[in-house]
């Protein structure tokens, strides 16, 4: 009897070895796929529900990348450029332009800016842009700019209100009440309204504003004011005289009101006092022209005649 042996077959320990291999990735697949499993579960998606999920992630980043090619290769800019271009040739283009809300500016600054919409498409017609110089304007509180289809440009403005002249040096300038300079004014214009003058005056121009209304019946009578020191306020009627306010707010105020209740009763303004000087709260100091000289004249006389008197009583 013969015996048959086969070369190269596996021996115990290689055999117990493998095995050993299949059972490990078997449990490393198993405890793998229930952590899986769990962490679908905890998230409430169905097998199916992922897979669309990934599908559309792939499909998102494919086209993110594809986007990033064409943008690189100039795609979009030429995009826009053929759409844009079709756009005008169906009508869509800037042929119109509608300006609302001006009353006191030259509406030609407006046109000027709104002139170079006019060979644009509608839909490259850069309104933030447009909008952005009208405000620039000095005429212009705030605007709106909108397209009305399919060729129409909407302008509406809101204009600064004038409200006083700042007088610098030889130069005249109107402001709004928030000191905005406006444009440049004609003397003879500026006499007719409220006129400032003095460094920082125009940034305290609402300040004024409030501090007149304190006294209603004076405000229509001031004609200038004049910030003193960058402190308080001279304010000069229409009568040709001056006010001297005190610092502070509600001083001044309290200073005008005091001044507006005596002009009530004592007819102040129109008088032969040139200058009241309200800076000390406790008294009023009033200045009448030429009351100094007569006073002097008078002092003069009064010698003279007690020179005479002296001799005559004397001989």
């Amino acid at each position: 009897m013969s015996t048959t042996i086969k070369r190269g077959g596996k021996g115990v320990r290689r055999a117990a070895s493998a095995k050993g291999k299949k059972r490990a990735v078997a449990g490393a697949k198993a405890r793998t796929g229930g952590l899986f499993s769990r962490m679908i579960g905890a998230l409430g998606l169905s097998e199916s529900a992922l897979q669309k999920a990934f599908t559309v992630l792939i499909v998102i980043v494919a086209g993110a990348a594809i986007w990033a090619i064409a943008v690189i290769s100039g795609f979009p800019t030429f995009a826009d450029e053929k759409i844009g271009k079709l756009a005008a040739d169906t009508g869509f283009a800037v042929r119109r332009v509608e300006v609302h809300g001006v009353d006191r500016m030259d509406e030609e600054e407006i046109y000027s800016r709104a002139i170079a919409a006019q060979a644009q498409p509608m839909t490259q017609l850069d309104v933030a842009n447009l909008r952005e110089e009208l405000v620039s304007l000095a005429w212009v509180s705030d605007a709106r700019v909108s397209r009305q289809l399919p060729d129409t440009l909407v302008i509406d403005i809101i204009e600064r209100t004038p409200h006083a002249v700042l007088q610098q040096g030889e130069d005249f300038v109107l402001i709004d009440p928030t000191g905005h300079r406006l444009e440049p004014v004609a003397p003879a214009k500026a006499e007719k309204m409220l006129v400032l003058k003095g460094e920082g005056a125009a940034e305290r121009a609402a300040d004024l504003a409030i501090l007149l209304e304190a006294a209603p019946a004076l405000k229509t009578q001031v004609r200038g004011a004049e910030w003193i020191g960058n402190r308080r306020w001279n304010l000069t009627f229409s009568t040709g005289q001056v006010v001297a306010l005190p610092e502070g707010e509600e001083q001044s105020a309290e200073a005008l009101v005091a001044f507006a209740q005596m002009d009530g009763m004592n007819r102040l303004l129109g008088g032969k006092v040139a200058v009241f000087d309200m800076r000390d709260p406790s008294r009023v100091y009033m200045r009448v022209p030429g009351r100094a000289q007569d006073e002097a004249k008078a002092r003069e006389e009064a010698k003279r005649l007690a020179a005479e008197a002296a001799r005559d009583n004397g001989g």
